[in-house]
C-alpha cells in the first residue's frame, strides 16, 4: 500500500470503537512538523507553515482510539504523514507511506489487532468551508487636477459614486490604495506636487468610509506604486519610484493597518504598474514602465519572480478584484491612450487583450464594490476626466457614465465595508 489513503470504513464485529465525542481532545494545537500521539486522544493539527509526521504509538490495543483534525484547512498545502511506529497499518507494515492530502480532512484511527494494525473508520472532508463577507462598497481618494488635491467619493453597494468630500488628509497623486483587515481601506506615499517632494504617510478608512489623519514615516518615500490585499485580510504595497530610481521593494500591511518596513529584491523594479487580489488569498501586481510582466504574490505575502509576456505592455493603467475570486487590469497607456482589458484567473493567469472597452486613458483608479464587481474611474485622456466603467461578475467592461465627482487623474481606490 503507497500513496494516498483515501476513503476506507472499518466494519470489525464484536469491536466498539469509543466516539470521537468521548476523546480526551488535547487543548494545545499542533503546529509542529513531528508529533507522538497517544491512544484516547483527539488533536488538532495545524499545517499552516509545514508539513507534520505524525507517529502513533508503538504499542497498541484493539479499539484504541486516536482522532487528528485538520485545524486551519491546510493538509492540501502542508500535508500530514502518519509514522505507525512498528505497527500495521491496514495491513500493511511501517515502512509503507500514509499521507493525508486533503485540506478540511478528519481522521478516526482505531486498532483492530496485530495483522490489520490501525484502521481508518472514518476520513471525512468538510466540504463546506465557511465563507467570508465580501467587500460591498468602495472609495476613491486623493488625485491631481489643476491641483493636487484631498478629497474622496464614497461608492454605494449599487455602483453609484457620490459627491466630493473635500479635506481627507494630505493632498497628494502617484498615490497607492488597497484593502485591508475584513472591511477597511488604506491610502499611502505618493507625490504632494509637481517637484520633487515625495513622501511616506499613510491614510486608513474605516468600514463606513471615514478618512483618518495622516500617519507618517511608513516606508521608503516613493510613488506610482501598486497595493493590493492578500492572505484574506491583509495588504501589500509594492515597487514605485523616487527621486532618484525605479524601486524594487514591498512593505506589508497587518490586519490592522500597521505598515511594515521595506523588504527589497522583489522583481523587476518598476513604477506606473497595477495590482489586485485573485484566488481569494493572493495578489498580483503587473504592466509598468518596464515592459508586459507580472509577480503573483503568495498568501503569505511573499513576491515571486517576474512572469513575462502578459499582454500589451503599458502603464498608467488600473486594477481590481471581481467575481470573488478573479482579478482584472484595464486602460494604460503605450504609444497613445489604451482601451483594453486583461482578466486574471483565480489561478492568476493573465489572459490575452480585451480591446474597445471604454474610453482609452490612463492614470486613473480602479475599485471593486458589490461583493463581486468592479469599477474603473477618472482617469486622463487629453485633459482629466470625470467617467466611470462598471465591471460585471464576469469580467465585462460596461460603456462610460460621465460626471462623478471632480474629474482628476493619478489618485487612489479601494474597497471596504461588508455592508
Amino acid at each position: 500500500m503507497s500513496g494516498t489513503i483515501g476513503s476506507n470504513i472499518l466494519s470489525h464485529s464484536g469491536i466498539v470503537a469509543e466516539t470521537a465525542a468521548g476523546l480526551n481532545w488535547v487543548s494545545t494545537v499542533v503546529t509542529a512538523s513531528t508529533v507522538t500521539v497517544e491512544a484516547g486522544n483527539g488533536y488538532w493539527i495545524n499545517t499552516t507553515s509545514n508539513a507534520c509526521t505524525i507517529t502513533l504509538p508503538a504499542s497498541a490495543e484493539a479499539g484504541d482510539n486516536i482522532v487528528i483534525v485538520d485545524f486551519a484547512r491546510t493538509w492540501g498545502t502542508n500535508s500530514v504523514t502518519l509514522d505507525s511506529n512498528g505497527l500495521n497499518f491496514q495491513g500493511n507494515d511501517d515502512t509503507y507511506t500514509v499521507e493525508y492530502t486533503t485540506s478540511g480532512q478528519s481522521v478516526n484511527l482505531i486498532y483492530s489487532d496485530s495483522t490489520k494494525g490501525w484502521l481508518p473508520l472514518e476520513d471525512d472532508v468538510v466540504a463546506d468551508e465557511p465563507v467570508a463577507p465580501t467587500i460591498q462598497k468602495g472609495i476613491f481618494a486623493f488625485g491631481y487636477t489643476s491641483s493636487v488635491q484631498s478629497m474622496s467619493n464614497l461608492v454605494t453597494s449599487a455602483g453609484v459614486i457620490g459627491t466630493d468630500v473635500t479635506g481627507v488628509g494630505t493632498a497628494r497623486f502617484y498615490i497607492g490604495s488597497t484593502s485591508y483587515g475584513a472591511d477597511k481601506a488604506i491610502f499611502a506615499y505618493g507625490y504632494l506636487n509637481a517637484t520633487t517632494t515625495y513622501v511616506s504617510m499613510s491614510n486608513l478608512v474605516s468600514n463606513s468610509g471615514v478618512v483618518a489623519s495622516d500617519v507618517t514615516g511608513v516606508g521608503t518615500v516613493r510613488k506610482y506604486l501598486g497595493a493590493a490585499r492578500y492572505g484574506g485580510d491583509k495588504a501589500i504595497f509594492a515597487y514605485g519610484d523616487n527621486a532618484s530610481s525605479n524601486l524594487s521593494m514591498s512593505n506589508l500591511v497587518s490586519n490592522s493597518g500597521v505598515i511594515a518596513e521595506d523588504v527589497t529584491g522583489v522583481g523587476t523594479a518598476r513604477a506606473g504598474l497595477a495590482a489586485s487580489s485573485y484566488g481569494g488569498d493572493k495578489a498580483i501586481f503587473a504592466y509598468g514602465y518596464t515592459g508586459s510582466q507580472s509577480n503573483l504574490v503568495n498568501n503569505s505575502g511573499v513576491i515571486a519572480a517576474d512572469v513575462t509576456g502578459v499582454g500589451t505592455a503599458r502603464y498608467g493603467l488600473a486594477a481590481a478584484s471581481y467575481g470573488g475570486d478573479k482579478g482584472i487590469f484595464a486602460f494604460g497607456f503605450s504609444s497613445g491612450n489604451k482601451s483594453m482589458s486583461n482578466l486574471v484567473s483565480n489561478s492568476g493567469v493573465i489572459a490575452s487583450d480585451v480591446t474597445g472597452v471604454g474610453t482609452a486613458r490612463q492614470q486613473l483608479a480602479a475599485t471593486n464594490y458589490g461583493g463581486d464587481k468592479a469599477m474603473f474611474a477618472y482617469g486622463y485622456v487629453d485633459a482629466t476626466v470625470s467617467l466611470k466603467n462598471l465591471v460585471s461578475n464576469s469580467g465585462v467592461v460596461a460603456s462610460d457614465v460621465t460626471g462623478v465627482g471632480t474629474e482628476r487623474r493619478l489618485l487612489g481606490a479601494a474597497g471596504y465595508a461588508l455592508g
